[in-house]
């Protein structure tokens, strides 16, 4: 089995500001996309394993603001709405201030 984790966001001076996302246990039931109050996930499809999967990502307007794009989720060290709702646990976060 082919793990592909692929990390959306950015590192800069105050920190780094990331959205994982393991497309090997995703499923692409779009949970995580009904949860997100900022829109900013969408399905795609990725080749994994020899086919075609339906996987979540981060959309191309936000991969480059997620800090503040997903800051209001992340505040104060909860847990993002994307997140809780994943079933299968291939959203995490790495959300680090310097």
């Amino acid at each position: 089995m082919i793990f592909i984790i692929t990390y959306y966001g950015y590192t800069d001076g105050s920190g780094e500001f990331y959205i994982v996302i393991d497309s090997t246990k995703c499923t692409g039931c779009e949970k995580c996309i009904e949860k997100c109050p900022q829109s900013a996930l969408e399905i795609i499809t990725e080749f994994i394993d020899l086919e075609d999967k339906n996987v979540v990502a981060v959309n191309e307007k936000n991969r480059k603001k997620i800090k503040y794009t997903c800051s209001e989720c992340l505040y104060d060290g909860k847990t993002a709405l994307c997140i809780k709702a994943c079933e299968q646990n291939a959203i995490s976060t790495i959300w680090k201030t310097t």
